[in-house]
C-alpha cells in the first residue's frame, strides 16, 4: 500500500470507505439476488456474479483515486439490476451474457471516442429519469403486496425505514434491513442450514447472442448505465470540485465490465450516492485527502467479493418478503428523483409520463422488454408533439 496513501488516511476516511460499502450492498446486493433467483440460476452462477462485480468495483475504485487522487467510486448498475429482475428469466443465460457484453462494449467505445456526452444529447435527460423511474417502479409497489403475505414483518420494515429516514437518513435502509432480520427470527422464519463461511468461485458462462437479448436486455442495460449512473456520477465529482475528463473513467470501467461480464458481470459504472459519501466533508477536511475513502471502499469491496458464496447464501436464508421489502425501500429514493427530473421540463412532461407508464406496465411485444418500449413510445411522442404545426 503506498505510503502517500497511509499518510493521508483519517479515520473519517476509513469510515466513509466502510459506510459507502455498506451502503452500496445493503440497498442493492439484493436486486443481483432476486434477479438470479427469478431466472433460476444456481448459487454457484449468483455467487460468481456478485465477485466478478465485487472485484472489478474493487479494481476500478482503487486505481481510478490512486491514479487521479480523487475520488472515484465505482458501482455496479443497480437500476440495471432491477431491470434484470423482469427481463432475466425469458432469456438463456449465455445470451444474457452476451448482452451484458455487448452493452460494455457499447460504454468502452463511447469512452474511447470521446463521444459520451454526444451520445447522450440525443436521449433527453427527462426521458432517461422516467425510463429509470418505470424500471425501479415495478419493484417498488412490490413491498406493498408483500404486506398481503406478511403484513407484521413489512410493515415493521417499512415504519422503521420511515423513523431512521427522519433520524438518520443515511442509516434507513440499514435499519429496515436490520429490523427485518430481528422479526424474521423471532417469527422462526430464518433458515441457515447452507450458510457457512465460503469462499466465491467464479464460473465461466459461454456468451452467445440473440437478437432478443440484445433488445430486451443490452440496450436498455447500456442507455441505462449511461443515463443514470455515468452522468450522476460525473455530476457529483464537478459539484464537489472535482474536474475530472469523462473519458477515462467511462473507457476504464467499461473495459472491466467487459473483460468480467462472462463471469456474471452485468456492467459497473460510476457510482453516485456512494461518491458522494467518499467525496464530501464529512469523509475528509481536506479534499485533496478525500480520495482515501474510495481507495478504501474498494478495499472493502475487494475483501466482500472474496466471500461472495457467503453473502449469496446469507439472502438465501432470508424469507421472500424481506427481500422483496428490502428491494423496494432501497430504491425509493431512486424512484423519487427519477420522476422528479422526468416532470421537470414542461415542454417534455408528456412524452416523459408516457415513457414511465410504459415501461412500468411491464409490457412485452415480441419478445422485447418493456424497458425498450417506454424509451421508443416517449421518443415517438416528443417527436409528434414538437412535430405540431402552431395553430
Amino acid at each position: 500500500m503506498p505510503s502517500r496513501l497511509l499518510t493521508d488516511t483519517s479515520a473519517s476516511s476509513v469510515v466513509a470507505g466502510f459506510v459507502a460499502m455498506l451502503t452500496g450492498y445493503t440497498s442493492s446486493l439484493v436486486l443481483m439476488f432476486q434477479a438470479g433467483q427469478a431466472a433460476g440460476l444456481t448459487d454457484g452462477q449468483i455467487s460468481s456474479w456478485i465477485w466478478a462485480l465485487s472485484i472489478g468495483m474493487a479494481i476500478c475504485s482503487v486505481g481510478l483515486s490512486l491514479r487521479y487522487r480523487t475520488p472515484v467510486v465505482i458501482a455496479w448498475s443497480t437500476p440495471g439490476a432491477a431491470l434484470l429482475i423482469g427481463s432475466l428469466p425469458g432469456v438463456p443465460y449465455s445470451e444474457a451474457i452476451g448482452a451484458f457484453m455487448l452493452a460494455s462494449a457499447a460504454i468502452l467505445l463511447c469512452g474511447l471516442t470521446g463521444s459520451f456526452d454526444r451520445l447522450m444529447r440525443h436521449v433527453p435527460g427527462s426521458l432517461a429519469a422516467a425510463l429509470l423511474a418505470g424500471v425501479l417502479f415495478q419493484i417498488g409497489v412490490a413491498i406493498f403486496r408483500a404486506v398481503e403475505v406478511q403484513p407484521v414483518l413489512v410493515l415493521g420494515m417499512f415504519f422503521s425505514y420511515l423513523a431512521a429516514k427522519r433520524l438518520a437518513p443515511r442509516y434507513a435502509v440499514l435499519t429496515a434491513l436490520l429490523v427485518g432480520v430481528v422479526l424474521a427470527a423471532l417469527y422462526g422464519q430464518l433458515d441457515f442450514s447452507g450458510f457457512g463461511l465460503r469462499f466465491a468461485v467464479p464460473v465461466w458462462t459461454t456468451p452467445s447472442l440473440s437478437f432478443a437479448s440484445v433488445i430486451s436486455i443490452g440496450i436498455p442495460l447500456f442507455v441505462i448505465a449511461m443515463a443514470s449512473q455515468n452522468m450522476p456520477g460525473l455530476a457529483v465529482l464537478r459539484a464537489e470540485g472535482y474536474a475530472l475528463p469523462a473519458s477515462p473513467l467511462i473507457s476504464t470501467t467499461g473495459l472491466a465490465s467487459l473483460l468480467l461480464a462472462p463471469f456474471g458481470s452485468h456492467g459497473i459504472h460510476l457510482a453516485a450516492i456512494t461518491m458522494a459519501i467518499c467525496a464530501g466533508p464529512e469523509a475528509h477536511p481536506d479534499p485533496t485527502k478525500r480520495y482515501t475513502a474510495a481507495v478504501w471502499c474498494g478495499l472493502f469491496y475487494g475483501v466482500a467479493g472474496l466471500f461472495g458464496a457467503t453473502l449469496a447464501a446469507l439472502f438465501a436464508a432470508f424469507p421472500s418478503a424481506l427481500v422483496i421489502a428490502i428491494a423496494a425501500l432501497a430504491l425509493l429514493g431512486s424512484i423519487g428523483s427519477g420522476l422528479t427530473q422526468a416532470m421537470q421540463q414542461p415542454s417534455e412532461r408528456e412524452a416523459a409520463l408516457i415513457t414511465f407508464m410504459v415501461t412500468a406496465s411491464g409490457l412485452t411485444l415480441w419478445g422485447i422488454g418493456s424497458a425498450l418500449w417506454g424509451l421508443v413510445a416517449g421518443i415517438l411522442t416528443l417527436w409528434i408533439l414538437r412535430a405540431r404545426t402552431p395553430g
